[in-house]
């Protein structure tokens, strides 16, 4: 069986088809994860695109 963390409370959860909310402890858990989604509290870094990459056509004005 596998044991994995609730990603919310940190709590051991038996990753079984009989949790209904896994990879969450509970319903609570879950909930508190989706209001940090739809508050934008999870970004993806990502780094600033450079000019001459976006559009290769650009570097025959050059």
């Amino acid at each position: 069986m596998t044991v994995v963390a609730c990603p919310t409370c940190a709590r051991k959860v038996e990753w079984t088809p009989e949790n209904k909310f896994r990879p969450f402890c509970s319903e609570r858990c879950k909930q508190i994860d989706l209001g940090a989604w739809a508050e934008e509290k999870y970004t993806i870094p990502a780094a600033a695109p450079n000019e001459l990459q976006d559009n290769p056509l650009d570097e025959d004005k050059h």
